[in-house]
C-alpha cells in the first residue's frame, strides 16, 4: 500500500483529510497521514521550518510521498517562500501559485523531491465550501444564515477558488458574516460532508487536479 503524508496547515484541513479524503484513498490502496505543520498552533510558518518538516517525512523508512495542504491566504514575504518576489509579480493568482509550488519543489533536496507534491489552496480551504446554498443551510441548521449574502457570493463566484483573499472578503471571513456562530473546524467539515467530495471536485478544478495527481500514485 502506498502512503502519502499530507502536511496540513491546521485542524480544519486535518479533519477534512480524515473525514472526507481518507476512505476514498484507502479504497485505491493509498494510506493518508495528516500531520499538522510543526511550530504552529494553526497557520503557516516560515519556509525553512516547513521545508525541514517535509524533508524529515520524505526520509521516513518506507519512502512515502509528501504533499502540503496549505492556504495561499496568509502567506507573505515574511515567510520567505522560495521565489516569492518573482511569483508575486504574476497577476493571475493561479499562475502565481503554480510558480510558488514549482519553487517549493525545486528547493527540496534533489534525492527527495521526486516524492514531493507541493499544493497551495487558492485562496484558502473555506473556498471549497461555497458550492451550493442548500448544502450550507443543511449543514449549519443550528445557526442563523443570511441567505441573501450567501446567494450573492455564489452568484458572483461560480468558481469558488477565485473568491478573493482580502481580510474582509476571504472565504472564511465571508462564512463568518453569513453564518452566525460559524465554527471553522466544526461547521467546515460538516458543510464539506453535506456537499460531498464529488461535487467539490466538479467545482474546484485546482483542488481536483491535486487529488487526481495523488490518485495517480496508486
Amino acid at each position: 500500500m502506498k502512503r502519502i503524508i499530507i502536511v496540513c496547515e491546521g485542524e480544519t484541513e486535518q479533519e477534512f483529510v480524515r473525514d472526507i479524503l481518507r476512505q476514498p484513498f484507502l479504497s485505491r490502496g493509498i494510506l493518508l497521514n495528516d500531520p499538522k505543520i510543526k511550530y504552529s498552533n494553526g497557520g503557516i510558518v516560515k519556509w525553512n521550518l516547513l521545508k525541514a518538516q517535509i524533508e524529515r517525512h520524505l526520509r521516513e523508512g518506507d519512502k512515502p510521498y509528501v504533499t502540503t495542504f496549505i492556504d495561499y491566504y496568509g502567506i507573505s514575504d515574511k515567510h520567505q517562500f522560495p521565489d516569492w518576489d518573482e511569483a508575486y509579480k504574476i497577476p493571475d493568482k493561479g499562475q502565481r501559485i503554480d510558480c510558488l509550488q514549482q519553487a517549493m519543489r525545486e528547493d527540496i533536496h534533489e534525492e527527495l523531491r521526486s516524492r514531493f507534491i507541493p499544493y497551495i489552496q487558492l485562496h484558502e480551504f473555506e473556498a471549497l465550501l461555497f458550492i451550493d446554498e442548500e448544502s450550507i443551510v443543511a449543514a449549519a441548521i443550528d445557526c442563523s444564515i443570511d441567505r441573501t449574502k450567501l446567494r450573492k457570493v455564489l452568484a458572483d463566484f461560480p468558481d469558488p477558488e477565485t473568491i478573493n483573499n482580502h481580510i474582509e472578503t476571504s472565504p472564511s471571513h465571508r462564512l463568518e458574516q453569513i453564518i452566525t456562530g460559524y465554527n471553522k473546524v466544526l461547521h467546515g467539515n460538516i458543510i464539506a460532508l453535506s456537499i460531498g467530495l464529488e461535487r467539490i471536485r466538479e467545482k474546484a478544478k485546482r483542488f481536483d487536479q491535486w487529488l487526481s495527481q495523488l490518485e495517480s500514485l496508486a
